[in-house]
């Protein structure tokens, strides 16, 4: 079985439970060695149909997604649906880099299987645990703002790299410490345990995004760190604001010089 003509297959499941089944049962052959890597291939597709999801959640403005309380139980299960959503597009941006993306080491592809196995557990348990809450993905309005980026960057792999693992993505190393401290004075541990797991693996899919990132850079001659904020201005990305989480943002490789840029530039 050819692992990227695969993960295309599963990026355009439009059930959320089947594709995130599909993407686990993907990251056990690769690690079984049933995957074939051709990266020389191109693929194609409909981009259109880009990526399988849903009818709902419906799909509004970033600022049309209220915000409300954990301290209740339907704002409580509105704050987790926010989080499956990113974690459901997280699993498709790690398929979209898989397939999309010819002519880079196997690594790379193994790389972004092993992310969306892992998205696929994480939107997994956030939605059996909403499901204790009386709630079900797609019950609340969410926002498109990580497949917006990721459809954005699909013909630059070096943006794409930049943008979306370590810039979106390494959002959630600085906003899951306190979204776990309102969970756990709200009375939910197992919210807490879930975003346990979340952080733990997000540090490392964000190393992936930093390595290849660099990689990139190498390859093509260019300063990762003078190169960031003009890809940011190119895509219109957002400039990241504090509190960071910097432990977690060291352990996934984020350079001094990076971190001085996010703490000291101006906004």
């Amino acid at each position: 079985m050819q692992l990227r003509p695969s993960a295309l297959q599963v990026l355009l499941i439009d059930d959320p439970a089947a594709k995130a089944d599909a993407a686990r049962g993907l990251l056990r052959a690769g690690q079984a060695g049933e995957l074939l890597i051709d990266a020389a291939a191109e693929l194609h597709t409909d981009e259109a149909a880009l990526p399988g999801r849903p009818a709902r959640p419906r799909l509004v403005g970033a600022d049309q997604v209220p915000r409300r309380s954990p301290f209740t139980l339907a704002g409580r299960a509105a704050l987790l649906h926010a989080i499956a959503h990113i974690e459901f597009n997280a699993i498709n941006l790690a398929l979209d880099a898989v397939w999309r993306f010819a002519g880079m080491p196997d690594d790379f592809y193994r790389d972004w299987l092993q992310v969306a196995g892992e998205e696929a557990l994480h939107f997994t348990l956030l939605r059996e645990h909403l499901r204790t809450l009386g709630h079900d993905y797609g019950d609340f309005d969410a926002h498109d703002g990580l497949w917006r980026m990721t459809d954005s960057t699909k013909h630059d792999i070096v943006a794409r790299m930049a943008l979306v693992p370590r810039t979106l993505e390494a959002r959630g190393l600085d906003a899951t410490p306190p979204i776990q401290a309102k969970l756990a004075k709200a009375g939910d541990p197992r919210a807490v345990q879930i975003l346990d797991i979340i952080l733990r693996d997000e540090v490392g899919h964000v190393a992936i995004g930093n390595r290849w990132y660099r990689w990139l850079c190498v390859r093509d001659g260019l300063d990762p760190v003078a190169l960031y904020p003009e890809l940011l201005k190119r895509h219109g990305a957002p400039r990241l604001k504090g509190p960071y989480n910097l432990d977690a943002r060291r352990a996934a490789g984020f350079t001094q010089a990076e971190i001085d840029y996010l703490t000291q530039a101006p906004p």
